[in-house]
């Protein structure tokens, strides 16, 4: 009887152990379902974006991290406080640098005058030959000194690695015809300059690589692999103007740019860094790679971590040094330059992100500032 009687509460167990775990599954089921479909509905009526390439909204960056919201916010207002980060040498003619980028086959239909035109990858749709010759074309019939490009993902027929070129056969023996318009994929070039206020020359140390983190297939170009980033040591310290088509990490975009190549911009400290690739990280930041700066980066990548998890992220305690640090830095910087008149160290840069796409719309923007100027 007492077997029967044990026998009986271990089935009635059994059997609630297993309606709690159906019953919890249908509960997990359901919650993930209603989340989905409230993401789909917040998606549709605008609040957040549908994916990483488009650009975040108030909510993204507040879901993602308060902290780094808000400290993003703080920072580019210390920033546009700080004013300039360097100036054209005095009484020497300053160089006009013209910048665009992601192109994707169409033209803008105002290019201003300059001295140097820079284009930062993505020329082409297709990364056909025909496509990119048409690109060529069009930047060598420009009026300026000097035209420098690199290559960018969608430029597929100039990356040899790119599986277009075992797909498509005869064409890829065809040869561009550059028309004096210099393309840099690792190299450096030396440019020259006329000096209208002295007389003379003056020259610009110019390196360009057309490398971005892998984001598509193998027909793709230029792609490498997080664990396998390309850039420790391959920009010369002399760099003056460096050219990719892929963002530093945490400027003009906080989750898309390469935190490597962030690193190789400290050792180097170009006073123009132009890149493009994320279409609404378009614009321009200045850089001082000082204290303030050190910390803000700090901050991004640290609530980028792969293990920092939302609930991390909207608790993150130990993220508030860097945020304290960035008040404290940025207001010693301003206080310095607007109460003490202080001349700064016209070490800095400016970083360019040149994209003139609209989004991904498929269409260019428009009005002024479309295509961004930088005096040198």
């Amino acid at each position: 009887m007492v077997s029967k009687m044990t026998n009986l509460l271990l089935t009635l167990h059994l059997n609630l152990l297993t309606l709690l775990s159906n019953l919890f599954s249908h509960l997990t089921s359901l919650f993930f379902s209603l989340l989905s479909l409230t993401h789909a509905l917040l998606i549709v009526l605008g609040f957040t974006r549908p994916n990483q390439w488009e650009p975040p909204t108030f909510l993204d960056s507040l879901l993602y991290s308060p902290l780094l919201h808000l400290t993003t916010n703080l920072y580019q207002t210390l920033l546009f406080l700080r004013g300039h980060p360097f100036h054209p040498p005095p009484h020497h003619s300053r160089i006009r640098v013209v910048c665009l980028s992601d192109t994707h086959s169409l033209r803008p239909p105002s290019i201003p005058r300059g001295d140097l035109l820079i284009h930062a990858g993505d020329l082409s749709a297709t990364g056909t030959f025909d496509d990119l010759q048409d690109q060529i074309s069009w930047l060598s019939s420009l009026p300026f000194r000097h035209k420098v490009v690199v290559g960018g993902n969608h430029d597929c027929f100039l990356d040899r690695a790119s599986s277009i070129h075992r797909t498509r056969g005869q064409k890829e023996k065809r040869k561009l015809d550059w028309k004096g318009v210099v393309w840099l994929q690792d190299e450096l070039t030396t440019l020259e300059f006329e000096d209208r206020e002295v007389g003379g020359k003056r020259k610009l140390n110019i390196f360009g690589s057309g490398w971005v983190r892998r984001c598509g297939g193998d027909d793709f170009a230029f792609q490498y692999d997080d664990e396998r980033p390309p850039w420790e040591g391959r920009i010369p310290v002399e760099t003056d103007v460096l050219v990719t088509h892929c963002p530093p990490k945490g400027h003009r975009d906080l989750l898309l740019g390469c935190p490597s190549l962030l690193a190789e911009l400290w050792k180097v400290k170009p006073k123009l860094h132009v890149f493009g690739h994320v279409h609404h990280g378009e614009g321009v930041e200045s850089v001082f790679f000082d204290e303030c700066q050190a910390a803000y980066e700090g901050l991004v990548l640290r609530t980028a971590a792969v293990e920092m998890s939302m609930l991390k992220r909207w608790f993150d305690f130990q993220g508030l040094k860097y945020a304290l640090s960035v008040l404290r830095y940025g207001l010693q910087s301003v206080l310095w330059k607007w109460i003490m008149a202080g001349p700064g160290s016209n070490n800095g840069g400016v970083l360019v992100n040149a994209g003139v796409m609209k989004g991904n719309t498929g269409r260019l923007r428009k009005g002024r500032g479309t295509v961004k100027v930088v005096d040198l």
